[in-house]
C-alpha cells in the first residue's frame, strides 16, 4: 500500500454550508469595515495582523507538523533585521525588503532545521531555544551591522507600489499587513489541505507509521520548518517596516513565549486560531495596559488559564460551539 493510498481517505472535506462559509469570510470582511469605521485604530489593527501572521507561522510548525519550537522569535527577528538592512544598504522598496527578509529567514530555518530535526521531544525544544539564544547574542554583538543594544533606525521607505505612502495614521501599514497576511493564509491553507500537508499531520500523529509507508519524514519536516521560518520572517519585516525600528526584543525569549501563548489561546492546528488568538491578545493587552500599565499581564494570564482549563481547542473551540448552535438554528 502506497503513501497516497494511506493519506487519501482524509482528503478534502465536504464543501462548507452557508453559515460556516459566512464565518470564514467574516474576518476578512471585518478588515474592510475596521478600515473605514475605526480610522484612529489602524495602527493597532496592523499589530493584530502582524501577530496573527507570526502565530500562523508557528502553527504550521507546532500545530500541523508537531515541531514544538521555543525560539521561533529568532526567525521573526531575523526577518526584521533583514528588512532594515535591506532598506539601509540595498533598496528602500518595502516589497523587495519583505521578499528579502522572507528568503533570509527561510534559509536560516532550512539550515537550522537540517541540523536539529533529527531529534524529537524535549531535545528538539531545547535546541530551538539554544538557536534563538545564539541568534539574539549574535545580533547583540554585531553592533556594526545590527546596532546592538541601540537597534536599527530604518530610513524612510518608498511609497508602496509607488503610490501609497506610510503615514502617521497607519493606513498603508494596515492594508499592507492585511494583504500579506491574506496571501500567506491562502498559501498555508492550500498547503495543509494538500497531500503534503496531510502527510505532515500524519507525521505529527504517528511518525513510525509514516516512515513505514515510505514517507520522507525528515525532508518534509525540514521543508515545513523552513516555510514556517519564512512566514515568521515576513511578520518581522512587516513589524520593522511599520514601526521604522528594530531592536533585540524582536528576538527575545519573551517574544517566543508570547507567540506560543497567542497560538494556544486561539487554538493550535487551526489556521483561524492564529487570527482569534492575535486579535484577543493584542486588543486585550492594549485595553488592559490603558487601565493599569503595571498589571496588565494579570488579565492576560487569567484569560489564558481559563482557556486552557475549559476549552480544549482554545477560543476556536468556543467558536465551533457557537457555529454549531447557529447552524442548527439555521436548519
Amino acid at each position: 500500500m502506497s503513501e497516497s493510498e494511506i493519506i487519501r481517505p482524509v482528503a478534502a472535506p465536504a464543501r462548507p454550508g452557508l453559515p460556516l462559509l459566512a464565518g470564514r469570510l467574516l474576518p476578512w470582511a471585518a478588515v474592510i469595515v475596521v478600515f473605514f469605521a475605526l480610522p484612529d485604530r489602524l495602527t493597532l489593527g496592523a499589530n493584530v495582523f502582524i501577530m496573527a501572521l507570526f502565530a500562523l507561522s508557528l502553527d504550521l510548525a507546532v500545530g500541523y507538523a508537531g515541531i514544538v519550537s521555543l525560539g521561533h522569535a529568532a526567525f521573526y527577528g531575523i526577518g526584521a533585521y533583514a528588512a532594515a538592512i535591506c532598506a539601509i544598504h540595498l533598496t528602500p522598496d518595502p516589497i523587495l525588503g519583505l521578499v528579502f527578509a522572507t528568503i533570509v529567514a527561510a534559509l536560516f530555518g532550512l539550515v537550522t532545521g537540517m541540523l536539529i530535526l533529527h531529534t524529537r521531544g524535549v531535545t528538539l525544544m531545547m535546541l530551538t531555544l539554544a538557536i534563538a539564544a545564539l541568534a539574539a547574542e549574535t545580533a547583540n554583538q554585531a553592533h556594526a551591522i545590527t546596532g546592538g543594544d541601540d537597534g536599527l533606525q530604518m530610513p524612510e521607505l518608498e511609497p508602496l507600489l509607488g503610490h501609497f505612502h506610510f503615514d502617521l495614521w497607519g493606513r498603508t501599514a494596515y492594508l499592507y499587513s492585511a494583504a500579506v497576511l491574506l496571501v500567506w493564509f491562502l498559501i498555508s491553507r492550500r498547503i495543509v489541505r494538500s497531500p503534503f500537508g496531510r502527510s505532515i499531520s500524519g507525521v505529527r500523529q504517528n511518525v513510525r507509521r509514516m516512515r513505514a509507508i515510505g514517507t520522507p519524514v525528515w525532508g518534509r519536516l525540514v521543508a515545513t520548518y523552513a516555510l514556517s521560518a519564512g512566514i515568521a520572517g515576513s511578520a518581522g519585516a512587516l513589524a520593522a517596516q511599520s514601526t521604522g525600528t528594530v531592536g533585540l526584543n524582536a528576538m527575545s525569549l519573551l517574544a517566543s513565549g508570547t507567540v506560543l501563548m497567542v497560538l494556544a489561546l486561539g487554538g493550535m492546528g487551526r489556521l483561524y486560531g492564529a487570527f482569534i488568538g492575535a486579535l484577543v491578545y493584542v486588543v486585550l493587552q492594549d485595553f488592559a495596559a490603558e487601565m493599569d500599565p503595571f498589571r496588565w499581564m494579570f488579565v492576560i494570564g487569567a484569560l489564558m488559564i481559563a482557556v486552557v482549563l475549559f476549552l480544549d481547542d482554545g477560543l476556536m473551540g468556543l467558536a465551533d460551539i457557537v457555529g454549531r448552535r447557529f447552524s442548527g438554528r439555521v436548519r
